[in-house]
């Protein structure tokens, strides 16, 4: 019975790691969506340390490389680097965005945001 056990554990670690070496080249739900915002201007602050950054990251998958990401911690989690400091940023994640339509001045939205809302800033497609 062990012997068996041991078969279908070694079994699925190979099959988990052919998984994981044919996969990781494939396009992401949202690589386009993400590109969008961060061609539209938009600016996503957070820290690593922010588990809500780290949700907000977690909507987007593994598209969230692709997004306009600005970490505002030193490594140490302890200060918050210049380019947050100079844009004023005190709570994270923040979302700036950059005006649409008849509007001129860039806002900011502050927690996680759900992708439609961020659809809706951007005007960037949402895939369905």
């Amino acid at each position: 019975m062990k012997k068996y056990t041991y078969i279908l554990i070694a079994i699925a670690a190979v099959a988990v790691v052919v998984f994981l070496i044919l996969t990781p080249g494939k396009a992401g739900k949202y690589d386009d969506f993400a590109k969008c915002i961060k061609d539209k201007k938009a600016t996503f602050y957070g820290a690593f340390w922010c588990p809500h950054c780290q949700q907000q990251k977690a909507r987007f998958g593994k598209s969230a490389q692709f997004l306009p990401y600005k970490e505002c911690s030193t490594p140490d989690g302890q200060g918050q680097t210049q380019v947050c400091k100079d844009a004023g940023i005190t709570t994270y994640p923040t979302w700036e965005f950059q005006p649409l339509g008849e509007a001129t001045t860039t806002y900011r939205v502050t927690g996680e945001q759900e992708l439609t809302d961020l659809a809706k800033k951007t005007s960037c497609v949402l895939p369905s």
